[in-house]
């Protein structure tokens, strides 16, 4: 939760393929429509802010829970969550 992977970035990337149908023929060469490396960098930018919102709620989601060995973890208090990302100015709620 902070910078995001921008083309060239180094960061690495778990990605898939929308290929359009054929694009991975290996007996002919398929016509192939794709967007150009150099515009990735939003892609990968959008990717990071959905990655971290779904970290954040999960954090907030979770309950108390005792687990294996009687250790218990315990839920985040929400508003306390909220007030010390906006205290630290990752969130403008």
């Amino acid at each position: 939760m902070g910078g995001f992977g921008g083309n060239y970035s180094g960061d690495i990337f778990i990605a898939f393929s929308t290929a359009n149908p054929g694009a991975a023929d290996r007996e002919k060469a398929p016509l192939l429509k794709m967007i150009a490396n150099d515009k990735m960098s939003g892609l990968f930018e959008a990717t990071a802010q959905a990655t971290e919102e779904s970290i954040l709620n999960a954090l907030v989601a979770a309950e108390t829970m005792i687990g294996k060995n009687n250790t218990t973890v315990f839920e985040l208090p929400e508003e306390r969550v909220i007030e010390i990302l906006k205290k630290y100015g990752r969130i403008k709620k």
